[in-house]
């Protein structure tokens, strides 16, 4: 398996639900996966858009759909589907709501 992807079963549980399939109104879109997962290698590597691999495509274009994804739920319902089965392979913690000792931080300590 390619570092960042997709396995076969998590395809199989989202590529039902997502637009530009086979049979669905609109146009259709050349490779769902691929744009699935030049999203997720965006977000998992921690690149700008533009700093895209070629293999994805043009970035202005995978940039583009990715926000008409967002804005119509796309995302929020891909997440959901996979959530169901969450392996903890990428967890991660919000340092702003993580409180730390203030000797910790390396505060000096009072005098007696």
């Amino acid at each position: 398996m390619r570092r960042y992807a997709l396995r076969d079963d998590q395809w199989d549980r989202i590529k039902n639900i997502l637009p530009g399939r086979e049979g669905t109104r609109g146009a259709n879109a050349r490779d769902n996966r691929l744009f699935v997962e030049a999203v997720l290698y965006r977000y998992r590597a921690g690149i700008p858009w533009r700093d895209l691999p070629e293999r994805f495509g043009d970035f202005r274009v995978v940039h583009t759909r990715h926000t008409r994804w967002s804005n119509t739920g796309v995302w929020k319902k891909i997440f959901e589907i996979l959530a169901e089965d969450a392996d903890n392979e990428y967890a991660m913690i919000d340092s702003t709501i993580v409180r730390a000792h203030q000797h910790s931080a390396g505060a000096k300590k009072k005098p007696h």
